[in-house]
């Protein structure tokens, strides 16, 4: 069996994360494609806080985006989390629950107030992760934005705003 390893990205790391995310977007429902150029352009303007990724051999097989989000209360500390990505042939297989087991960590580690993220509401809530009203992301269809306290005690409130290579 080839050992998994969870870690930060290295220089090495870009271009097989690039081509993982195209290829496990490719097929997704509410994917436009972006989701790669995304991470290339967090990454360009010094924007990606945390990027994490999943390797078993040399084979990168996940990755996990981190970036800094505004919210419209002026609470600082918290970050986006995504794009979270997993091969498509190593999907319900425990990568993901690893990857963002590291991420939240790695975050706690580095005193994060908490985290956002837009995504399938059933998946993220194993981790923590609820809907919080009063704490919005204009678009999302109900459920699917959702926040984790890390270190704060409570949840901010407001808009939230992602980077613009969110678009």
């Amino acid at each position: 069996m080839i050992d998994r390893t969870i870690r930060r990205e290295t220089d090495a790391d870009i271009p097989g994360i690039h081509a993982l995310i195209a290829a496990a977007f490719a097929t997704v429902e509410r994917s436009d494609g972006a989701e790669a150029a995304i991470v290339d352009a967090l990454r360009d303007d010094d924007a990606l806080s945390l990027s994490v990724v999943a390797v078993e051999g040399v084979q990168t097989i996940g990755h996990v985006a981190v970036s800094p989000v505004r919210i419209d209360d002026g609470t600082g500390g918290w970050f986006g989390l995504g794009p979270v990505t997993v091969a498509p042939h190593r999907q319900g297989g425990g990568v993901g629950r690893a990857l963002l087991e590291g991420t939240l960590e790695r975050l706690a580690e580095g005193g994060a107030g908490g985290v956002v993220v837009f995504g399938e509401p059933d998946f993220y809530a194993r981790f923590g992760f609820e809907r919080v009203p009063g704490l919005d992301y204009p678009g999302a269809p109900e459920g699917y934005f959702q926040a984790l306290r890390i270190t704060d005690s409570q949840f901010p409130s407001g808009v939230v705003h992602y980077h613009p290579a969110f678009g």
